[in-house]
């Protein structure tokens, strides 16, 4: 992974057409990528995009350049940029996906998806459906690329493709146009909101606006225009789950006095975040605190992450799960965001559980409009900024489960709250002392047996006799042997 970095910094730009400028200009902004092969035989070769000739892809001069003669069957390589997919570029002639897969190729790790959001993730998935495993590179060195490309990042965010892919392989059914919806089943409010902070000028009922709409997949063309397409109406329709019947935010707030108050938030999508967060506030009180300075910092940091966790549900769940929606559980001690589907391959569960998932996005489209209007971060689950929030603010970490359908992420409303919650799935379990050890544990993401004894000023034989009985219990996960053990914290 370090070496394909290192060889993307050595890429040659593009020049326009008889420039004779000094240095020469550039025609458009085109990315920054390397790419390595490790051969069957254990050597490696590297390249760099337009290292040979001038726009020639990395993986093009590696595969077909350097090692056209060479039998490649289980070699594995890594690049910097998702590999493009078939029909994601105008020119007919293979894709760099396609290429790979002919040259039977067994294992590419990618470093980042590619940023056009009529292209995100259809490499990777064209690769995966083809038999060939796909990893992912480490985070620090996804944000060093993203880094380093931040100019053809965000062109191409801005609408680098001159017109909607038509060959490009789907990655949802909503992609393609919703059924018996047409322009009036769009909310002007909620068109006008994304015009205005994706920074657009034509107005919304102009036929540019429209366009760009349909380049960003948002629209598409029927018998009689432009109509929405399913990810269009799910994210500006007026009332979308009348067509999209997986839509929309389902709300259960469980009061003191056992009954219940549900609330659903079915319109357009890009409302339901902030609507949910004004419901929550109206009927959670504030984290109680002897300092009023440090109440409001509580206060602020759980909310945000109520934010994340509610949009994360929205922008990343598995829309080909019918039967399911997106859920907001609200209990005493904690708010529960279930979103259906797992994690979308090659990321994984215990990733996420320990904060350390790379970025990738599992519907593009969503995460790029929900990102224009500043409701997520541009890439990942905002996996950095919700440990980094509650850290700062002393709350216990966030956790992430797995309940056939739905990725659970809970969320605690204090450390009073993750130490009780613990206690209610132990089932008693759990002495004075384990709880108060607990309590610790939950504000972490893992932690060693010294650590734990330290804290809770124990001797080594009580600190493992709690951590063993943590991990009997199901609410830690013993990694490593020896001196080099760790408890991860699951629960």
């Amino acid at each position: 992974m370090e070496r394909a970095v290192a060889a993307m910094r050595g890429s040659v730009r593009e020049r326009s057409a008889g420039a004779e400028a000094n240095p020469p200009a550039v025609s458009k902004v085109e990315p920054l990528v390397g790419a390595v092969l490790v051969r069957p035989d254990g050597s490696v070769d590297t390249a760099s995009r337009g290292e040979l000739r001038e726009g020639d892809h990395a993986e093009f001069t590696l595969l077909e350049r350097k090692n056209r003669a060479v039998r490649l069957d289980g070699a594995a390589l890594f690049v910097t940029l998702e590999p493009c997919a078939p029909g994601s570029r105008s020119h007919a002639r293979p894709s760099c996906a396609e290429r790979i897969v002919a040259a039977r190729v067994a294992q590419v790790w990618v470093g980042i998806e590619d940023p056009d959001p009529a292209a995100d993730r259809k490499g990777i998935r064209y690769l995966q459906e083809q038999g060939v495993a796909v990893h992912l590179f480490d985070r620090d060195l996804q944000e060093v690329i993203r880094e380093a490309n931040r100019e053809f990042i965000a062109h191409a965010l801005a609408g680098r493709a001159p017109a909607p892919l038509k060959k490009a392989a789907q990655l949802s059914v909503l992609e393609g146009r919703a059924p018996l919806a047409g322009w009036g089943d769009l909310a002007p409010q909620a068109l006008e909101e994304y015009r205005q902070a994706a920074g657009i000028a034509e107005a919304v009922d102009s036929a540019v606006f429209r366009q760009r709409l349909l380049q960003q997949g948002l629209l598409c063309e029927g018998a009689r225009g432009l109509v929405p397409s399913g990810f269009g109406l799910l994210l500006f329709g007026k009332a979308p789950r009348d067509i999209v019947r997986q839509a929309g935010l389902l709300g259960t707030l469980h009061l003191p006095d056992g009954t219940e108050e549900l609330r659903d938030f079915d319109g357009p999508q890009v409302f339901a975040p902030e609507q949910a967060l004004a419901w929550l506030r109206a009927r959670l009180p504030n984290p109680i605190d002897r300092s009023e300075a440090r109440r409001r910092e509580v206060n602020d940091a759980f909310f945000e992450l109520a934010r994340e966790g509610i949009v994360n549900a929205l922008v990343h769940r598995d829309y080909a799960i019918a039967g399911a929606k997106c859920q907001l559980v609200v209990t005493p001690d904690t708010v529960v965001v279930k979103s259906p589907g797992a994690p979308v391959p090659p990321v994984t569960l215990e990733q996420l559980q320990s904060f350390s998932a790379p970025m990738l996005s599992r519907n593009p489209l969503l995460h790029y409009v929900f990102a224009r209007m500043e409701l997520a971060e541009e890439r990942g689950l905002g996996l950095k900024s919700m440990r980094d929030r509650a850290t700062a603010a002393r709350l216990p970490l966030p956790k992430y489960t797995w309940e056939d359908p739905y990725l659970v992420l809970t969320i605690y409303r204090s450390a009073a709250g993750a130490t009780q919650a613990a206690a209610r799935v132990a089932a008693g379990a759990l002495s004075n002392l384990e709880l108060v050890g607990w309590g610790f544990l939950a504000t972490r993401t893992e932690a060693t047996q010294g650590e734990y004894a330290r804290y809770l000023g124990v001797n080594a034989r009580t600190a493992q006799r709690h951590l063993t009985h943590f991990v009997e219990l199901g609410l830690l996960r013993r990694t490593g042997a020896a001196r080099a053990t760790r408890y991860q914290v699951v629960a």
